[in-house]
């Protein structure tokens, strides 16, 4: 509902199976669903991108703009009832200091287990995703003055009133954050959830497919002006391919959940 303070989101309820399909289609977004894309590290990256959904994890003392997520995922599990291996159970700092030395490692019985862990715990990812979902409106809106709270809840609402629009709220907040990080910006300007719902802006109030076709497009003008900003040695524009196809995803008339 959206009151004085702003917007609120109420539980999510999501079945078993809904939750599981939505983790299977993030998963083959960020690694084709593979079992050797649950354990990356991206060249040119200071990070290991683990899980189906490319949770960051830092080595001690790395820091960069985006949001750290592997170790709270470690947390969920683990409060969860899933069985960690000893050496993840303290979880706080990546053990590979490098990409080198994470490749290095592929084969090893420590990241075969941990690849174990993460294609047994798809289910549990999916939710983790889908609660830092619910977590998010609150938090975005709160970073904004009062009079524009409720038009980005209704844009929220807008999308998530249609089946395809939990799978690509979830999928585009695990994939790009809430976007109220100052650390994440290029120039000033971020690429999370809460541009993309403000980019929606006089698009109209319809619901369905004119929601979700307004929020692709402007995930996509989103991510067009993060390339556009990133500093030239990064090369970003070497992904945009592959974000455009998988906020294409989020139209109706792509692949469904």
């Amino acid at each position: 509902m959206i009151g004085g303070s702003g917007p609120t989101l109420a539980a999510i309820d999501v079945p078993p199976d809904a939750a599981l399909e939505i983790g299977r289609r993030i998963w083959k977004n960020e690694c084709g669903g593979t079992v050797a894309g649950l354990t990356s590290w991206n060249q040119g990256e200071s990070f290991a991108s683990l899980g189906i959904g490319h949770f960051i994890w830092y080595p001690a003392g790395q820091e960069g703009p985006f949001e750290e997520s592997f170790p709270r995922l470690i947390a969920y599990l683990r409060a969860n009832g899933a069985r960690l291996p000893e050496w993840l159970k303290d979880g706080a700092d990546c053990p590979w200091p490098d990409r080198q030395a994470f490749l290095r490692d592929l084969a090893s019985p420590r990241m075969t287990g941990l690849r174990a862990l993460l294609a047994d715990t798809v289910p549990l990812q999916a939710r983790f995703i889908i609660d830092r979902l619910e977590a998010s409106l609150p938090r975005i809106t709160a970073t904004l003055p009062a009079e524009q709270r409720a038009a980005v809840g209704a844009e929220f609402y807008r999308v998530a009133a249609h089946p395809v629009g939990l799978y690509a709220l979830a999928d585009y907040v695990n994939f790009k954050g809430e976007g109220i990080n100052p650390g994440e910006r290029y120039h000033g300007q971020g690429w999370g959830l809460l541009q993309v719902l403000q980019g929606m802006s006089g698009s109209g109030n319809e619901t369905g497919a004119p929601a979700l076709a307004a929020y692709a497009g402007s995930a996509a003008r989103v991510l067009e002006r993060r390339v556009a900003n990133s500093p030239p040695e990064r090369n970003e524009a070497r992904w945009l391919p592959g974000w455009l196809s998988r906020v294409a995803t989020y139209r109706v008339s792509g692949p469904r959940v």
